[in-house]
């Protein structure tokens, strides 16, 4: 059992080293992206932090803040959340009603996160954007979070195959030539990845901090553009490096025939 513990830290090392350790991602997943006329009004939006395309969860502790914007305005849910389970991990869930037409942003700012395979701290703020009743009103309006990604595609009522653009924000300003992580929510492992490579998605911004992605396949996609934070965290006695992660949800839909 020991020499099997060994083995799996040296193989983690290894892949954090090569740049081949699986991407984290926080996630805010909504029951329904597109809420229409005459359908039910009531959401459930469910936050995690895991590894989406391999299925391996992590324990989400209950974040620092947690919230909706919606006509231009924020709503404190923290106290609403709910604990559940998200790939056997702890993850939190609220119902939330919709009540007007509009777009409706809801974002995690989770706790710092550490990550001892890459010596470093974690933290994503996280987003995803739900379009109710047939307007769409609000969907490209920054939260103000410290890191995020605003959608230039409007981020519902997407067909796979569509090409997405957002740009990547850190203290309010584009991030020229960021590195964005890609990763398919891999619900329920119905698709594999041919090579190690295809788990993870790498592109980077142009230099007015725009990236571009042609989506492959139906279902959601996590966004995640990755900086360092200009300061650094205590771990310990030691000061340590923390990864700012602005992370989109985005549902892509398949098209319905006849």
């Amino acid at each position: 059992m020991k020499k099997i513990i060994v083995i799996g830290v040296f193989i983690a090392s290894f892949l954090a080293s090569t740049g081949l350790a699986f991407a984290h991602f926080g996630m805010v997943i909504p029951s329904d992206n597109m809420v229409m006329p005459g359908d039910p009004t009531n959401i459930i939006v469910t936050l995690s932090f895991s590894h989406p395309f391999e299925g391996n969860g992590m324990d989400l502790v209950k974040p620092k803040e947690f919230g909706v914007m919606a006509q231009s305005k924020k709503l404190n849910l923290l106290d609403q959340l709910q604990q559940t389970k998200v790939m056997g991990h702890k993850a939190w869930k609220i119902r939330y009603k919709l009540r007007r037409p509009g777009a409706y942003q809801f974002y995690m700012i989770p706790q710092p996160y550490w990550e001892p395979a890459e010596d470093k701290y974690i933290v994503h703020y996280t987003k995803t954007v739900i379009g109710a009743f047939g307007s769409e009103e609000g969907w490209g309006q920054p939260i103000g979070l410290k890191t995020e990604i605003v959608p230039l595609s409007r981020p519902f009522g997407l067909y796979a195959g569509n090409v997405f653009q957002g740009i990547v924000m850190l203290g309010g300003k584009p991030v020229p030539y960021a590195e964005i992580e890609v990763e398919y929510y891999n619900k329920d492992h119905r698709v594999s990845a041919p090579a190690d490579y295809m788990v993870t998605q790498v592109i980077k911004a142009d230099d007015n901090g725009v990236f571009t992605y042609g989506v492959p396949r139906a279902g959601w996609w996590g966004f995640a553009a990755l900086n360092t934070a200009p300061n650094k965290m205590k771990h310990g006695s030691k000061d340590k490096e923390v990864e700012l992660g602005a992370v989109l949800w985005v549902k892509f839909e398949s098209w319905k025939e006849r």
